[in-house]
């Protein structure tokens, strides 16, 4: 065992001096499109989940709070309303109020002018043909669905996530091309080594074992460059982002990758980095005999 565990520490070394520098900042800089990506989704995700996708209709009305009642059984007699919730204009006044930087606003208007109004949940996703039905009932002054550009919204970034990981499907494709190259040079350079070191006897997962810690440690060292690029690029847009996002009375920041998706990241740059080794060496070593 310990034989063993000296063998793999000495491999361990060895592969320490082969990782190049150039090498692991492209591969760096590869793996830093897909990461801040993900990172910029996220961030987006966050704010977008706090907006309701469900798809919702407002009714603007100019009937009297006597046809309220009235309205308001119509309304759930309809088998394509899931949900029906009455809004005042006294109740709506106050629900702007609460809105972050509108109560100086509020404050000036001097008289309330919103409209009583109906918030409908509507039971199917295509709401258009409920939208015209509902503009037509006596006592609707407008119909607006709420909802439409929520939805939008979220196809798109379900766009932006599979194009996402596209991209990083093909940069990764690009690591492993990059270390299955490094590493052929490195057995190229070191054919004469290898053929002595198959005539005194040396096994093949002795020969190996270097090249495969070095692909491991190129992909990860290109890993934590790209955690760094994407570190330093978030931080330069926090620093724009900040007061624009103050001026919305916002508190909104690009958020970092988590500890556990950061290590999760480390961990595939350096999987795909054994990978390019292992194709590298499994292709090449074999043309290698002592003669």
């Amino acid at each position: 065992m310990k034989a063993w565990l000296r063998q793999h520490r000495q491999a361990f070394v060895r592969a320490l001096g082969r990782v190049g520098l150039l090498n692991a900042l492209v591969i760096g800089i590869a793996l830093a499109l897909p990461a801040a990506g993900y990172a910029l989704l996220e961030s987006l995700r966050t704010v977008a989940g706090r907006v309701s996708v469900q798809p919702q209709i407002s009714l603007f009305l100019d009937a009297k709070r006597a046809d309220v009642e009235t309205l308001t059984a119509r309304l759930k007699r309809d088998a394509r309303i899931s949900g029906v919730r009455f809004v005042s204009r006294e109740q709506a006044l106050k629900e702007l109020a609460a809105v972050q930087g509108l109560p100086e606003l509020v404050a000036v208007l001097g008289r309330n002018p919103l409209p009583d109004a109906f918030v409908i949940t509507a039971a199917d996703a295509n709401i258009e043909p409920l939208t015209v039905d509902l503009s037509k009932l006596p006592g609707v002054a407008h119909v607006q669905a709420d909802a439409l550009w929520a939805r939008r919204l979220a196809t798109l970034a379900r766009l932006a996530r599979l194009a996402l990981w596209l991209l990083a499907g093909l940069l990764g494709a690009a690591l492993i091309a990059v270390t299955f190259n490094t590493i052929r040079l490195q057995i190229l350079t070191q054919r004469e080594e290898i053929e002595v070191s198959k005539l005194i006897g040396a096994t093949d997962a002795f020969i190996r074992r270097p090249f495969y810690y070095a692909g491991l440690l190129q992909g990860l060292a290109g890993g934590a460059l790209a955690l760094l690029l994407v570190t330093a690029a978030l931080a330069l847009l926090n620093r724009e982002v900040r007061p624009l996002a103050e001026s919305y009375g916002s508190d909104f920041r690009f958020a970092l990758l988590p500890g556990g998706d950061a290590a999760a990241f480390l961990v595939f740059a350096a999987l795909l980095g054994w990978l390019g080794a292992h194709l590298s060496v499994s292709r090449h070593l074999r043309a290698i005999e002592p003669s």
